[in-house]
């Protein structure tokens, strides 16, 4: 009897908490959400907002008519431009530029980052991080006039060391064999440094002892890389590969439009600066919108579809 007792009292002693209402979290973290409040109103006019031009797409837009009384289309504007003989140029050259930034651009943050990581002077390994991560704060205009200053023929430093030791020059801003391996080095050079940051921060968080362990195991500086400091940050790797197929089709309007001039044009164009063509130039509003919400279906395929084929090997994805 004195058992149940206990028991029974007991059980009335324990107190069930009351879940709170969404109010009063919200109340209560009141200040973390006025943190968070510029970011999102950010993108709900940058981003959001903007969305609703998407309909240009199916529309013939007609600047007289306005924006809703212009006639509907439906799938006009994308048959125009699939049937347009410029759509498979546009695809190759962005491709092939897209597969260049991947295969070249994509690994050389991990590679400096790696080498970075090497450096046990502090002083140096932040000299040297301060030196590469310059070129990013560089405007695209910049970037391109000191690549006109190097490579024109007219006075040029890269040409007049190639006639002082070849007897020729090559015209590197007009010829198309040149025009993509120079705008790789461009990308190259102006975001590796900056590239940097996630890895090196992924690489301070991986724990000592795996390289105490290794060191035991008789493992020397490359091995250590190769089975620590790799695996380590592969998670970081895959997502920001997974990111970057979002924005194959994407290659950077002002670069490809400062290089661009009449004698490369035929591997220079690519979407975005078409769209800018078409669209601001030429005025057709409906169909450069169209083949901008192409550019926007295929880069969130290609996200889905790379954080799939990642899941599926066993790697982890970013949803």
């Amino acid at each position: 009897m004195s058992t149940e007792v206990q028991r029974g009292t007991l059980s009335s002693d324990i107190v069930i908490p009351k879940r709170k209402s969404i109010l009063s979290k919200l109340w209560r973290d009141r200040y973390l959400y006025v943190l968070l409040l510029p970011g999102l109103v950010y993108f709900l006019v940058f981003k959001y907002v903007p969305m609703w031009g998407v309909l240009l797409a199916f529309k013939d837009y007609q600047p007289f008519l306005g924006f809703f009384r212009s006639p509907w289309v439906g799938l006009q504007n994308f048959q125009v431009f699939f049937e347009n003989p410029d759509f498979l140029r546009l695809m190759r050259n962005t491709l092939i530029l897209s597969l260049l930034n991947i295969v070249f651009f994509f690994p050389a943050p991990i590679v400096l980052a790696l080498m970075l990581n090497e450096i046990r002077k502090s002083f140096y390994k932040r000299t040297i991080q301060t030196i590469v991560y310059l070129p990013h704060f560089m405007s695209m205009v910049i970037i391109a006039s000191i690549t006109y200053v190097f490579l024109t023929t007219d006075g040029g430093l890269v040409n007049q060391l190639l006639q002082q030791t070849t007897g020729h020059q090559i015209p590197f801003l007009t010829s198309e064999a040149w025009f993509r391996p120079m705008i790789t080095l461009q990308t190259i050079w102006k975001e590796t440094g900056w590239g940097t940051i996630l890895f090196l921060a992924a690489l301070a968080g991986v724990d000592t002892q795996l390289y105490e362990a290794a060191v035991i195991d008789g493992a020397g500086r490359w091995r250590q890389m190769w089975h620590v400091t790799l695996p380590a940050i592969r998670p970081v790797i895959i997502v920001l590969l997974i990111l970057r197929m979002g924005s194959v089709l994407d290659n950077g309007f002002e670069q490809i439009y400062l290089m661009t001039n009449s004698l490369n044009r035929s591997v220079a164009d690519v979407y975005d600066t078409y769209v800018y063509f078409v669209g601001i130039t030429q005025g057709s509003f409906s169909y450069s919108t169209a083949v901008g919400l192409f550019k926007s279906v295929v880069g969130a395929v290609l996200i889905f579809a790379s954080n799939w084929i990642a899941k599926k090997s066993g790697q982890g994805g970013i949803f």
